[in-house]
């Protein structure tokens, strides 16, 4: 007799936990046979996902799990794939006429820079000579029109097409230029719907090579609103170092996967600051979180950003520091992080 038994492969393998989530392959139900000859193991998994990556990562988890069993012999993990049926209501999801990629920037939890590293990322991209625009879906904290120093007011075409306001080389979107200074946002569910499918579809962004998006906090409905709309190409994650944001960027990743979208890569934002007095550098809030989890999530580290004052005052008076000093220290994180996108994005 083996010292193991079905029960005890089956406990090992709840450790095993499902990328992007806090349950087990086993309390997914993922673990669909387990057989024992002799001191050899063989384990049949089944699961349903678009992403080679996340099979090939639970194939190694699993393996690696049961090989710590004492007495454990030859150990064999199949894993049957199957493609993933579309998501119920995904189905009306459309490429934008005229918009080559659509980027979304979001985030787990809010107060993270999300808008401030959108802004910057979609500048330094238009800076390469990509089309490129931005659009604020942030309809109840919208901040791209004061990022880019204009209230201006969107006019229209002869098609009832609305034109995107254009600062810096981007063409921009945002219900900042809706409204007075100060008034709130005052919507529900139907007219969040209503306004972040205009955005989208009732905007004349054509021709771009790229659109950003910059998606409010959270998994919410303007979130899924945005994913049945229009088909992403890809998703940046932004997070900041500690532990209690990795959670919530975790969530907003686990969101991507099971709408089918590919996420290009995480955004350490605030990773640490450098004293103007002596240089150095301090971790306010941690060191080595971004890095942690995108190799936990098996996708790019696209960069670092620092807590910097010259970038909080460029967002303040209206003018990304991608634009007013792209060459300076946090101009270049910006070109390398936009060029990075530009790799994964060709890449899928």
């Amino acid at each position: 007799m083996p010292p193991f038994d079905e029960q005890a492969i089956r406990d090992t393998l709840r450790g095993v936990k499902y990328p992007g989530f806090s349950r087990d392959i086993v309390s997914f139900g993922l673990v669909k046979d387990v057989r024992i000859a002799g001191v050899d193991v063989a384990i049949q998994l089944v699961l349903t996902t678009a992403e080679p990556a996340i099979a090939r990562q639970i194939r190694d988890e699993a393996q690696a799990a049961i090989a710590r069993l004492h007495g454990v012999g030859r150990i064999d993990v199949k894993v049957d794939v199957q493609a993933p049926a579309q998501a119920a209501g995904l189905s009306s999801a459309k490429k934008l006429e005229g918009v080559e990629h659509v980027i979304a920037v979001a985030s787990g939890k809010g107060g993270v820079g999300k808008s401030t590293i959108a802004a910057n990322l979609a500048v330094a991209l238009g800076a390469t000579g990509a089309r490129t625009g931005l659009c604020d879906c942030d309809l109840y904290g919208p901040s791209i029109a004061l990022m880019f120093g204009t209230n201006e007011r969107p006019l229209a075409d002869d098609e009832d097409r609305i034109l995107p306001i254009e600062r810096e080389g981007l063409k921009l979107m945002s219900m900042g230029f809706l409204l007075d200074d100060g008034s709130p946002a005052v919507l529900r569910g139907p007219m969040v719907t209503r306004y972040t499918q205009q955005f989208l579809r009732q905007v004349a962004w054509a021709p771009l090579d790229y659109l950003f998006l910059d998606l409010p906090p959270g998994t919410g409905d303007i979130q899924l609103t945005i994913v049945q709309t229009v088909a992403l190409t890809g998703a940046v994650i932004v997070t900041t170092p500690q532990e209690v944001a990795l959670i919530d960027a975790r969530k907003a990743v686990a969101m991507f996967h099971k709408t089918n979208v590919p996420v290009l890569g995480l955004v350490e934002n605030m990773s640490y600051f450098v004293s103007p007095d002596d240089r150095r550098h301090y971790d306010i809030f941690g060191s080595g979180g971004g890095e942690r989890e995108a190799a936990r999530l098996r996708v790019p580290l696209l960069g670092k950003v620092p807590i910097d004052i010259a970038l909080r005052e460029s967002g303040d008076v209206g003018r990304p520091l991608a634009a007013s000093d792209p060459n300076g220290p946090i101009g270049v994180v910006f070109k390398q992080m936009a060029d990075r996108i530009r790799q994964g994005v060709e890449a899928h």
